[in-house]
């Protein structure tokens, strides 16, 4: 019986990966489109001529991608080729956010059902022991992990102790670096200003050095 339950538990992760990559490379595959596509900027043009409209939408975007598996470098990159650098990176930001809500809300009430689907017992015991030792400081830590961020935002979620205003600030700060570096490294490519590309790839490097160290940690930890 216990073993069927697994098998299930198996199957269903199985397809949920599959999905997910068959989503994403179809994401994939309209970024190049519409890259190519707009390369003389007319799209963008087009998307710009919508004033607010088109910023409401675009952030309303960024929080549908990151409630689910769905890289969003992919749309971040579109939004600072429609937007430019700052204001491309900040609505990103604050669709990011805005999915941090839901997911914080989502999570409390309906907890079981997206840790049953989303989440594997090690993701979220990984997430929560680091809560457990070091409270928000280590939820913060948790987020440098390599691992995606709405993986730990329900995790996180579904912890009863965190509240919503530490969970909201850690997530807010902790992508900051990652989107900064992003942009800067489309700045460096598209601009050829290559002190940008640098400083923005030394960056992510960081980022991801850090996520690698932690993650060594925990697991000697655990």
């Amino acid at each position: 019986m216990m073993q069927n339950k697994l098998l299930n538990v198996k199957n269903q992760q199985t397809k949920g990966s599959g999905a997910a990559f068959l989503i994403t490379g179809v994401f994939l595959t309209l970024l190049v489109a519409f890259l190519y596509f707009d390369q003389s900027s007319e799209l963008s043009a087009v998307i710009q001529n919508l004033g607010a409209a088109g910023m409401l939408l675009a952030v309303m975007l960024m929080a549908v991608f990151c409630l689910t598996p769905i890289p969003s470098e992919g749309l971040v990159v579109v939004f600072l080729k429609i937007y430019g650098i700052y204001l491309g990176t900040f609505l990103a930001w604050l669709g990011c956010n805005l999915s941090t809500l839901v997911i914080f809300f989502a999570a409390r009430h309906y907890g079981q059902i997206f840790f049953k689907k989303l989440l594997t017992p090690e993701r979220f015991k990984l997430v929560d022991s680091w809560v457990n030792d070091k409270g928000t400081w280590g939820l913060f830590i948790a987020r440098l992990l390599p691992l995606p961020a709405f993986i730990v935002n329900y995790a996180a979620g579904m912890i009863p102790s965190i509240k919503l205003w530490p969970y909201f600030w850690t997530a807010a700060l902790s992508i900051i670096p990652y989107y900064v570096g992003t942009a800067l490294v489309y700045l460096g490519i598209t601009a050829k200003m290559w002190i940008w590309l640098v400083i923005g790839g030394a960056a992510i490097l960081i980022f991801w050095s850090v996520s690698y160290l932690l993650n060594r940690k925990s697991l000697k930890v655990g």
